[in-house]
C-alpha cells in the first residue's frame, strides 16, 4: 500500500511538469461551446452550425467524433465528418476540440459501431453482481481495447495529416463520462479475474467505494493505452471528463469510477499521459465543483520533479488545472465563465448544447466571452492576482483583503434601488473577474456586482446602515436604524480616485470609454455593474 502511494505521488509530480508544457502551448484560452450530441452527424449539420458558433463569440467548438460513423464497416474508415469540421472551422477561424465517442459515452457503449454491438462474444459486456449484462463494454476485454485503440489511432493519424501544425485541432477528449451504472464495478468473468489478481479486497475492503477505486484504476489503465498512442502519433493536450457524484448518490447511482475528484490519485496512477481531469458541471454548487478540480500540488511535493530536478522558475505547480468542457447552458453561463477564469485561471469554459440554446441563454455567453477576449488581449487572464466573484440570492457577499485594501463584493441586488431585488423574483447570478493591476489599481469585468473599498481599520469600524431605495437612511428620528458613531474614528480611509468604463483593444491597450461618477458610483461610495450590463471598469483608489 505504501509503495503504491509513493508511486502515485511520483507520477503526479512528473505528469504536472509535462502537462504544463503542453497546456501552455495552446494558442489562446478556450472560450468554448460544446455541440449537442447529434449536431455534427452530417456535412449539412457542420456547414450550418459552425458559422453560428463563431457569431456567438466562441473561439473554440467541442465537436463529437463518432466511432459508429467513422468505422461503419470494421477496418474501413470514413473521415468525411472530421475533414468537414476542420475545413469549416479553419474558414471560420475557430479552434476545435474533438470528443472521442468511442467505447463509452455517458457510461454506455451507444456510439460503438453496429458490428461491435452485435458481437458480444468477441466484445463482452460489463455485468452486475447478479450477472445481468449491460450496454457497457467491459474495459477488461483486450478485444474491446484493441478495436477502440485501432479506431482512435486511425483518427489521430488522420488529424495529423489534415492539421499537422495544430492550427485547428488543439486538444482531444478521450471517451466521454466514463463510469459504471447500476453497479459500482464490473462483475463480468474477466473483471472478477482482474479483481482477484490485484488482491483488491485485502488492500481496500469490499464495500462499494473500494469497488469504485478498483474500477477507476482499471478505466484509467484502459484510457492510458489510447493516450500513449495519441502522444506517439500527434501530441496534443489530452483530457477525460467526469459526470459528477452529486445529490447524495452512491457509486453506480452516479457513473461510478469516472475521473472524479476523490479518485484523482487512481486516475493519475493509471493514466499518467492524461493532462487534465475535467468536470461536467450541471448541478447547483458551481463554485464548489470548480474548487474540487482546481487542485494545487501539496506543499510536500515542493518545487521539484521526482528526479529531484528543480522546476523552471515561475512554473506554476499544478496537480490538476481546471478546465470545464461541459456546463449547463443557461442565463448564468456568462458570469460563471468569468468566475472560473478569475478565481481559478481555468484553461477554458464550455456550455453544453450551445447550438440548441435560446438567444436569452446564449446572450450571456456572448457578452462574457467578449469581456474575456478583451482581457486576453491584455494578457490578463492568467495574471497572478485575480479573483472570481459569483453571487446569487443566498450567496450574496464576499470580502477580499488585498494587502491593506478590504473589498466588500456583493450581488448588485443588495443595493436598494432595483425593484427586482425585493419583488419575489429569482435573482439572476451576478459575477465578475476582479484583477489587481497595482497598488490601489484594479480592473472589474462582469455583470451584476457592486464593490466598496476600505482600509482594514475602516472596515473594523464600519456601521451597518439600513438604506432606502434612494440610497439614504431608510427612516429618520427615533425610527432610524442608523446610529450616530459614539466613539472616535481611528485610522485612514480609502476613496475612489476614478472609475472609468474601458475596453481593451486587440493590441492590448486600454481604451477610455466614459467616467463613472455621481449616481453611477453613489457619489463615490462604490463601483458597480448592473445585472443587465456587461462592462469592464478601471478602478483607482486613494487613501486619506
Amino acid at each position: 500500500m505504501r509503495r503504491l502511494i509513493i508511486s502515485i505521488l511520483a507520477l503526479i509530480t512528473t505528469q504536472s511538469i509535462f502537462a504544463a508544457d503542453r497546456l501552455s502551448a495552446l494558442p489562446c484560452p478556450i472560450l468554448g461551446g460544446e455541440l449537442s450530441n447529434s449536431a455534427a452527424t452530417s456535412v449539412q449539420d457542420i456547414d450550418e452550425v459552425m458559422p453560428r458558433m463563431r457569431a456567438l463569440g466562441l473561439n473554440t467548438v467541442l465537436v463529437p467524433a463518432y466511432w459508429e460513423l467513422m468505422e461503419p464497416v470494421e477496418g474501413e474508415f470514413d473521415f468525411t465528418l472530421i475533414d468537414r469540421t476542420i475545413d469549416v472551422a479553419r474558414r471560420e477561424q475557430l479552434q476545435v476540440v474533438f470528443l472521442w465517442f468511442g467505447a463509452w459515452k455517458n457510461s454506455m457503449s451507444c456510439y460503438t459501431p453496429g458490428w461491435f454491438k452485435q458481437d458480444t462474444k468477441r466484445f463482452p459486456r460489463a455485468m452486475t453482481a447478479e450477472g445481468k449484462q449491460m450496454e457497457i463494454a467491459s474495459c477488461f476485454s483486450d478485444n474491446v481495447l484493441q478495436a477502440d485503440l485501432k479506431a482512435f489511432s486511425a483518427l489521430m493519424r488522420h488529424i495529423r495529416e489534415k492539421d499537422p501544425q495544430h492550427e485547428v485541432v488543439v486538444m482531444m477528449q478521450i471517451e466521454n463520462e466514463i463510469g459504471m451504472l447500476e453497479s459500482a464495478r464490473d462483475h463480468s468473468p474477466l473483471a472478477e479475474k482482474a479483481y482477484n489478481k490485484e488482491r483488491w479486497a485485502e488492500r481496500y475492503g469490499t464495500d462499494e467505494y473500494a469497488d469504485e477505486k478498483f474500477m477507476a484504476l482499471s478505466y484509467a489503465r484502459y484510457v492510458e493505452h489510447l493516450a500513449k498512442a495519441a502522444r506517439e502519433i500527434h501530441d496534443m493536450p489530452l483530457y477525460v471528463n467526469a459526470a459528477m457524484n452529486s445529490r447524495g448518490r452512491r457509486p453506480g447511482e452516479y457513473p461510478s469510477a469516472g475521473p472524479l475528484a476523490h479518485l484523482i490519485d487512481f486516475w493519475h496512477e493509471g493514466a499518467p499521459s492524461i493532462d487534465l481531469l475535467a468536470p461536467d458541471i450541471y448541478d447547483t454548487g458551481f463554485k464548489s465543483w470548480c474548487a474540487q478540480y482546481a487542485m494545487p500540488l501539496r506543499p510536500q511535493d515542493g518545487g521539484r520533479s521526482t528526479s529531484g530536478r528543480l522546476l523552471p522558475k515561475g512554473r506554476k505547480k499544478v496537480k490538476n488545472r481546471l478546465f470545464i468542457p461541459e456546463s449547463r447552458c443557461c442565463e448564468n453561463s456568462g458570469v460563471r465563465a468569468l468566475y472560473a477564469f478569475g478565481e481559478h485561471q481555468t484553461l477554458g469554459f464550455s456550455p453544453f448544447a450551445v447550438d440548441q440554446a435560446s438567444p436569452k441563454e446564449t446572450e450571456s455567453v456572448t457578452q462574457a466571452y467578449g469581456l474575456l477576449q478583451q482581457l486576453s488581449n491584455g494578457k490578463l487572464l492568467n495574471c497572478k492576482l485575480s479573483w472570481g466573484l459569483l453571487f446569487d440570492q443566498e450567496d450574496r457577499e464576499r470580502i477580499i483583503n488585498d494587502d491593506g485594501v478590504v473589498m466588500t463584493c456583493r450581488h448588485y441586488f443588495t443595493l436598494p434601488w432595483d425593484s427586482r431585488a425585493t419583488d419575489g423574483s429569482m435573482w439572476p447570478e451576478g459575477g465578475a473577474m476582479l484583477i489587481r493591476l497595482g497598488k490601489f489599481d484594479y480592473l472589474l469585468a462582469g455583470s451584476g456586482v457592486v464593490i466598496d473599498f476600505k482600509t482594514p481599520t475602516e472596515k473594523q469600524q464600519e456601521q451597518q446602515k439600513q438604506l432606502g431605495e434612494d440610497g439614504f437612511a431608510e427612516a429618520g428620528g427615533n425610527n432610524s436604524k442608523f446610529k450616530v458613531q459614539s466613539t472616535k474614528f481611528k485610522g485612514s480611509r480609502l476613496g475612489l480616485l476614478s472609475v472609468d468604463e474601458v475596453s481593451i483593444s486587440n493590441d492590448g491597450t486600454m481604451q477610455y470609454l466614459r467616467r463613472h461618477n455621481g449616481d453611477q458610483t453613489h457619489q463615490g461610495r462604490h463601483a458597480r455593474i448592473g445585472v443587465d450590463e456587461w462592462k469592464i471598469l478601471h478602478i483607482r483608489l486613494y487613501e486619506y
